[in-house]
């Protein structure tokens, strides 16, 4: 198996700028993954398409306003991506983070933001642009830190949506479960539900459970190892609480996760023995064909870029022929693709 069998031709155009009209408003390519048999439906279609009985996990993970922009030393302007906190003593926090252009931070190297509430410290440096990144407040009645960085941050839209991120996005790439902060992406497939979906679901006896992944940069990472076993995915925080690993215990008709963050979350608990206790775990879970799947029976997923990650893992879980064959039909149907595209689910 080489990274290269897991290759399609896009054309950009079908690269998605901008969500679509409203959330439900995307289309759904609904894929039989035993025949490969197709069909093109709407995604405010799915509740019809589900049964009573089903159980659908989402990730509540909220996506952070993790893009700062400021300046270095000489008015260096920079960029940097925040990714994960590490642990500090209040009142300072420290931030590992991605840093643009990185040649121009070093450890000593202090960072201005258009609001000083609070003074950055590059602290620390890592692999591909890494810098652990400390920040203090200026004074004593500066905001909570959170607080100041939802006012300076940005959307940390990803890189194939080729525009400045706006008021907008702020709404629209968070999915109507967010809950838990942080994360450096959203988790795409839940982008397409609204409260009238989910209420309908509810109504054919369709139930809902959550678990968290919080997603890191290691989302955009392309494979570039020939071999995709040789790909290792940075480890990503998850837990998976006691009321949905009741819900699961409790033999529904499918499990349907809601993306490749809930499928990663839901397999990598099952590894682990299927723990109740609700705690947090790391993953580094990179599911490639063959896989056995142990929990998930349904996928609702978008479509994904090529030579990915995310495509092996859908390939993994219907087939690389009928995924390929399936993405090769979209394109001809010039569906929506990425981040802000439209659907798919996998039963």
């Amino acid at each position: 198996m080489k990274t290269s069998d897991f290759d399609y031709e896009l054309p950009p155009e079908l690269i998605a700028q901008r969500p679509a009209a409203s959330r439900d408003g995307s289309r759904l390519l609904v894929l039989d993954r035993a025949s490969g048999a197709i069909r093109h439906m709407a995604f405010r279609d799915l509740p019809g398409l589900l049964l009573a009985g089903d159980l659908l996990v989402v990730n509540d993970t909220r996506v952070i306003p993790a893009r700062l922009f400021g300046t270095a030393l000489a008015d260096r302007e920079i960029e940097i991506l925040l990714l994960r906190e590490e642990p500090a003593v209040a009142p300072e926090r420290i931030w590992s983070a991605l840093a643009r252009p990185a040649r121009a931070l070093h450890p000593g190297s202090q960072l201005t933001f258009v609001d000083p509430s609070y003074a950055a410290l590059v602290v620390g440096t890592g692999e591909r642009g890494m810098r652990h990144i400390s920040f203090r407040p200026t004074r004593p009645d500066a905001p909570p830190f959170e607080a100041w960085l939802s006012r300076i941050g940005h959307v940390p839209l990803p890189p194939y949506i080729e525009r400045a991120d706006e008021p907008e996005d702020r709404e629209r790439y968070q999915t109507i479960f967010a809950r838990e902060a942080g994360s450096v992406a959203a988790p795409t497939a839940g982008l397409h539900f609204t409260g009238e979906t989910v209420a309908s679901m509810h109504a054919r006896g369709i139930g809902t459970a959550t678990v968290t992944l919080h997603v890191g940069a290691g989302t955009f990472r392309p494979v570039a190892t020939e071999n995709p076993a040789d790909h290792v995915l940075d480890p990503e925080p998850y837990r998976v609480p006691p009321e949905t690993a009741a819900a699961i215990r409790s033999n529904p008709a499918r499990i349907i996760a809601v993306g490749t963050t809930s499928v990663r979350s839901l397999e990598s608990w099952a590894l682990e023995n299927r723990p109740d206790d609700g705690g947090w775990r790391e993953t580094g879970l990179f599911i490639l064909p063959p896989f056995e799947f142990r929990v998930v029976t349904a996928l609702i997923t978008n479509f994904h870029l090529p030579r990915s990650g995310l495509l092996m893992l859908v390939s993994a879980f219907a087939g690389r022929d009928h995924v390929l064959a399936a993405y090769r039909e979209a394109v001809r149907e010039s569906y929506r693709f990425y981040s802000y595209g439209d659907a798919m689910l996998v039963i």
